[in-house]
């Protein structure tokens, strides 16, 4: 764990993580969770996942801050761009100001540390919150983070009698991943659909089974569409997992393939297919400035706001 010169704020420790800290760090998430959407809505496995991430070292890209025993914060700092990218997470309770700002300054030190191993001249970190956080972002502006671009997530609800498995269009056929042939297609399809998009960083096969925690997936919720003519043309990457709702990770179709109602098939696919297994809610995030049109499908498919998240960005020269 990178460490200041100063000590932390009276009254107040900071320790890396470990695995076995997972269920307090949950519990905290979903206190933060509570508080900025009004449910809880992180699951265990998820904070078992990335604290378990063969790219994140715990011992230094971990820390929890204590006020006496109750956990009141947690950050983490992880590299998947191998250069100057650093992402970040972070959470704390309300009215614990100083301790944020505190840990803020260990995590962007060692976002320097991790962008000048990389070789870069600068870190670039990135940091996903709420529009309504628990930090203070007066605060955070004052360290010269600022926004930079607005997600949303959208969520609808299913109804079994009115969601069903759509006809596909003429030429056009589904196909789960069941296999490892499939799922590396997959994987490349959804690189290709995304390099363009902001924020994207490329990942090699592997690295991206290491990000959806492979060991956990259920393959028959990924799905292809292959289009007669032009072949595999478009992915959706779906979990259901989440207590609140089933999710839906990645849907993505090629530029030549853009146009021929693929988007639709695969999105009125997996409300089918969710509302069959009695789910009553399916959701997503989008970025609203993706120039392919996704917020406005979303949006013509009954999908509205539940919540936004804005990316930080903070520029900060390594060294």
């Amino acid at each position: 764990m990178t460490s200041p010169a100063a000590p932390p704020p009276p009254g107040l420790t900071v320790r890396p993580a470990t695995l076995d800290d997972a269920a307090a760090i949950c519990a905290l998430l979903n206190e933060v969770d509570l508080l900025e959407i009004g449910r809880a809505d992180t699951e265990l496995a998820e904070v078992q996942a990335s604290l378990k991430h063969p790219e994140v070292e715990l011992e230094r890209d971990s820390w929890l801050l204590f006020d006496g025993d109750r956990l009141i914060g947690y950050g983490l700092a992880w590299d998947d761009s191998g250069g100057e990218r650093i992402d970040i997470d972070h959470y704390t309770l309300p009215d614990q100001q100083q301790g944020a700002l505190y840990v803020f300054a260990l995590m962007e030190a060692r976002a320097a540390e991790r962008a000048a191993a990389n070789g870069a001249a600068r870190a670039v970190v990135h940091l996903h919150l709420n529009i309504a956080p628990t930090i203070d972002l007066d605060a955070l502006r004052g360290r010269d983070w600022r926004a930079v671009r607005r997600h949303n997530v959208m969520a609808r609800p299913l109804d079994g009698t009115t969601d069903r498995l759509p006809t596909p269009p003429p030429g056009v056929t589904l196909r789960p991943c069941l296999d490892e042939p499939d799922r590396r297609h997959a994987h490349a399809l959804l690189q290709e659909c995304f390099t363009e998009h902001f924020d994207f960083q490329p990942r090699t096969y592997e690295q991206w089974l290491d990000d959806i925690d492979a060991e956990r997936v259920d393959w028959s919720l990924l799905w292809v569409a292959h289009v007669d003519g032009l072949g595999d043309a478009a992915v959706l990457r779906s979990h259901n997992d989440r207590a609140s709702m089933a999710w839906i990770g990645n849907l993505g179709v090629l530029r030549q393939a853009r146009g021929k109602g693929l988007g639709s098939h695969l999105l009125r696919h997996a409300f089918g297919h969710y509302a069959a297994l009695g789910r009553d809610r399916i959701g997503l995030g989008v970025d609203t400035d993706n120039s392919s049109g996704a917020l406005a499908l979303y949006e013509r498919h009954g999908m509205s706001l539940d919540y936004g998240v804005d990316t930080w960005e903070l520029i900060r020269p390594v060294g």
